[in-house]
């Protein structure tokens, strides 16, 4: 889906100022509400808009450990596994993956042993062979796409 030059400010208002009003939004860009409502109805059914839900820290939710884990599944079980993933609150994210292991889990945890429980959980999961665990020490680059969307904006303004 293209972005044109107007998306791309749309977009970036949105990430700077989540919890202004589309009124408040469209007055900034100086555009008509409608437009801008049409545009962000447009940005939402076309898949690049996929939620309006507030960011969370895991850590501030007592869960500061962060991990990486690699999982490798018995060929022909990834959906039942990947399943199963889903029904653990600690899996925050998962991946099909290319390379080491079938799936990549980001899991969150209050303290290593918990960690480790969650681990052991996943590998007592029927088609899971075996895990690899990667600890996050510090996060270097925080979650975002304001950079890639400038990036977009960039390039469809010339």
């Amino acid at each position: 889906m293209a972005v044109d030059e107007l998306d791309t400010r749309i977009l970036r208002l949105l990430l700077e100022r989540p919890r202004t009003s589309v009124r408040e939004h469209a007055r900034v860009l100086g555009v008509a509400r409608g437009t801008l409502q049409a545009r962000l109805d447009r940005l939402e059914r076309d898949g690049v808009i996929t939620g309006m839900v507030p960011s969370l820290s895991p850590a501030a939710l007592g869960h500061p450990v962060l991990a990486f884990v690699h999982i490798e599944v018995t060929q022909g079980h990834l959906d039942e596994v990947g399943d199963a993933l889903a029904a653990v609150p600690e899996i925050v994210e998962a991946f099909s993956i290319a390379g080491g292991g079938d799936l990549l889990a980001r899991v969150v945890a209050r303290d290593n042993g918990h960690l480790e429980d969650v681990i052991q959980s996943l590998i007592s999961v029927p088609g899971v062979v075996r895990t690899r665990t990667e600890v996050a020490l510090r996060e270097r680059v925080p979650h975002r796409l304001l950079p890639l969307v400038e990036s977009i904006g960039r390039t469809t303004s010339r």
